[in-house]
């Protein structure tokens, strides 16, 4: 019997974007990267102080970013295969789900295979 893969789940607001994998029997997180990481803050506070302000804190660029450090994470904990979390995906907004784009594709460019991506539908 094959065991389930391991599930991505995506934590998006305006402020920030997070991915998190968590182990296949349980719920516990074994990977995770954030828009609020070190690398980040300068150009929070930049975003934060623009005028007129932006509507998100993060772009695509953040989000590809936010992918491929997730998938280094995650190969070098020998995982090298995630599945979408199908249920939360569809119900995103369509600005939130453009940039999941980018996080998907930054996951397939670092070696680690989203299954169930091609299933959903984006803008």
């Amino acid at each position: 019997m094959a065991m389930p893969p391991h599930l991505l789940r995506l934590i998006v607001s305006c402020r920030k974007i997070a991915a998190e994998v968590t182990a296949p029997c349980s719920s516990t997180v074994v990977a995770m990267a954030s828009s609020d990481e070190p690398e980040f803050l300068v150009q929070n506070y930049l975003w934060r102080n623009r005028f007129p302000r932006p509507r998100l804190s993060w772009d695509s660029r953040v989000a590809s970013r936010v992918g491929e450090k997730l998938a280094l994470r995650l190969r070098g904990i020998g995982v090298f295969a995630v599945e979408v979390d199908l249920g939360q995906e569809p119900s995103r907004l369509s600005h939130f789900r453009r940039s999941a784009v980018s996080l998907f594709g930054s996951f397939e460019r670092a070696g680690v295979h989203v299954a169930g991506s091609e299933k959903l539908e984006y803008p």
